[in-house]
C-alpha cells in the first residue's frame, strides 16, 4: 500500500457527503493492474501526477456507487487522465482508506463525448 495524497473532501463530497478520510492510497495489486492494462509507460509517465490530479481535478464524475471518475487535462499531451477513486465511507470497514482503482488516458475526442453523455458533479472553476 502506497500513500498518494489528501484530498479535499469538500469538493469529494459531490460524490457521497459520507467521507471517511481525506487520505488515498494504491496497492501494489492496482498499480499492477494499471501497467498490465494501460503500459508502464502510462504509469511511469502519469503516476506522479495522481496526486496532482486527485487534488486539483478539473472534472469529477460518477461511476458506481461511493466511486467517482477524476479528470486532469493536461496540455502538454492534448489528453486527459481519469482516475478511478473509491471513496471510503462509514460503512466500509474501519481500515479502508479511499483508494485508486485504476487510471485512464482519453483523447479530446473521447473525452469530449463523455461531456456529452454524462454531467460532471463537479467542474474546476
Amino acid at each position: 500500500m502506497h500513500i498518494v495524497c489528501k484530498i479535499d473532501k469538500e469538493v469529494y463530497k459531490c460524490v457521497t457527503e459520507d467521507i471517511r478520510t481525506d487520505e488515498v492510497i494504491i496497492t501494489n495489486e492496482r498499480i499492477e493492474h494499471i501497467i498490465e492494462r494501460r503500459g508502464k509507460d502510462f504509469y511511469d509517465t502519469y503516476s506522479s501526477q495522481f496526486a496532482n490530479i486527485l487534488k486539483d481535478p478539473d472534472y469529477i464524475f460518477m461511476d458506481k456507487q461511493n466511486t467517482a471518475l477524476v479528470s486532469k487535462y493536461f496540455s502538454k499531451d492534448g489528453k486527459s487522465v481519469n482516475i478511478v477513486l473509491r471513496i471510503a465511507v462509514s460503512t466500509d470497514n474501519p481500515d479502508f482508506k479511499n483508494s485508486i482503482l485504476t487510471a485512464i488516458m482519453e483523447n479530446p475526442k473521447r473525452f469530449q463525448q463523455r461531456l456529452r453523455n454524462n454531467s460532471p458533479l463537479y467542474k474546476k472553476e
